[in-house]
């Protein structure tokens, strides 16, 4: 996977495009030609039109202010549950970027497993093993090359899930930052639309554009920082966490106190799981609200069924504000904290929706650290971090209160200048 070539970035795009060195077509006719190459055994996009994304590319050389455009030529997939109008779309066309087709997710965005009866995402680093989920198809045209950047949404760890088995950078959003307007209801808040990406930078830029905020794409060393490392899991029947996975943690934990910060062990308030699963069913059963279940699959029609039980019950599972009640003292001490991403590896690669829910969910046990951030609203990143013994990626998750996506951004790469992963040459 790795290249001896330089990496070509999505800033290093813009810049060769915005000053001429480079025809604007040149990067998406490149986008194409490896998504041509690679997509038939990993299954990361479910349509491309070469058509289309050529005149797009094409119709930058008349736009008037090409030299100012932040995203200038830079290719772009877009994970396929949000329209070709939906303001993150328009946004990153607007700053010059070119969509070149629409990434895989499981039906409904419900899993961190990415497949479908017909075709299954493999991750790119070990394709016998999954590219995660949801946004699993945007995790793997990114680490396989195929384009720099990706749009992907998260409602319980679904960026940061397939960020840290394929080996990049992945960031959520707080609520608002971006545009989220994902179904109905964006699974009753929880869904952000963010970023993955091959570096920290790309991911700023990125994610300036989707916000409309330029300030984010300005990365710079955080003052000195009170971070908290928590290696432990929530509390979940039959959960063992990889040792592996803990250790990354602790790494991170000192390539930030390299960079000058404070970091010390505690232990997050962590919402019980079984709270946490009745949350994800109900809101999932709110956006289907009105559908028919039939012809879905079934995993997803008894997801569903169990959401709309616990909808009629008026079980809320964990509430926000109980929540953010218990983690506030929590950040009166710390402005960010370390956990590992997830507590083991990715499952095996396979038609996960030809079965039923339970051995679904019982494959959801290897992520079960991310939906905290969910049910806040509050961001977070998956950091790559070292390689498993078994050589699949690991990687750290950074988060922190509402606002603090610029802190994030800043230690994360911090980290990725200390303790670099491999990226793969566009």
């Amino acid at each position: 996977m790795t290249s001896s070539a330089p990496a070509r970035t999505a800033i290093d795009i813009a810049s060769a495009v915005r000053s001429a060195a480079i025809d604007p077509v040149a990067p998406t006719r490149a986008a194409l030609s490896r998504i041509a190459q690679s997509d038939g055994e990993l299954n990361a996009f479910t349509w491309v039109d070469d058509e289309s994304a050529l005149a797009d590319a094409k119709s930058l050389e008349s736009r008037p202010n090409l030299s100012e455009l932040p995203m200038a030529g830079v290719p772009v997939a877009i994970k396929d549950n949000i329209d070709a109008d939906h303001p993150v779309v328009t946004r990153l066309k607007a700053a010059g970027a070119v969509v070149v087709g629409y990434t895989a997710l499981p039906e409904c965005g419900i899993w961190p497993m990415t497949d479908n009866p017909e075709r299954v995402t493999r991750n790119p680093w070990k394709p016998e093993l999954s590219a995660g989920g949801s946004s699993g198809g945007a995790a793997a045209a990114v680490a396989s090359g195929m384009v720099p950047v990706a749009h992907g949404n998260d409602g319980l760890g679904s960026i940061r899930i397939p960020a840290a088995v394929c080996g990049i950078f992945g960031l959520k959003p707080g609520a608002g930052v971006v545009p989220s307007e994902v179904g109905r209801t964006s699974w009753g808040g929880m869904v952000e639309n963010g970023v993955l990406s091959s570096t920290v930078a790309d991911a700023a830029l990125a994610l300036s554009v989707m916000a409309a905020d330029p300030s984010l794409a300005v990365l710079s060393n955080p003052a000195r920082l009170r971070i908290a490392l928590d290696v432990s899991l929530p509390p979940m029947a039959m959960v063992r966490g990889d040792r592996h996975w803990r250790a990354a943690a602790r790494v991170a934990g000192s390539v930030a106190v390299s960079a000058g910060h404070y970091v010390e062990s505690a232990a997050l308030p962590y919402p019980s799981m079984n709270a946490t699963v009745i949350r994800w069913c109900a809101a999932a059963a709110k956006d289907a609200q009105g559908q028919k279940l039939r012809g879905l699959e079934r995993r997803n029609r008894t997801h569903i069924r169990l959401g709309r039980l616990a909808n009629a019950l008026h079980l809320e599972g964990v509430s926000t504000a109980n929540l953010e009640a218990a983690v506030a003292p929590f950040f009166e001490r710390y402005e960010l904290v370390i956990t590992p991403a997830l507590a083991r590896n990715a499952p095996k690669a396979k038609h996960f929706s030809r079965t039923g829910w339970i051995s679904n969910a019982w494959a959801c046990r290897y992520a079960p650290l991310m939906g905290m951030w969910n049910i806040l609203g509050w961001p977070a990143a998956s950091v790559p971090m070292g390689r498993h013994p078994d050589g699949s990626p690991m990687a750290v998750q950074i988060a922190g209160p509402p606002g603090s996506e610029s802190t994030i951004l800043g230690l994360a790469a911090q980290i990725e200048s200390r303790h670099p992963w491999p990226v793969v040459a566009f």
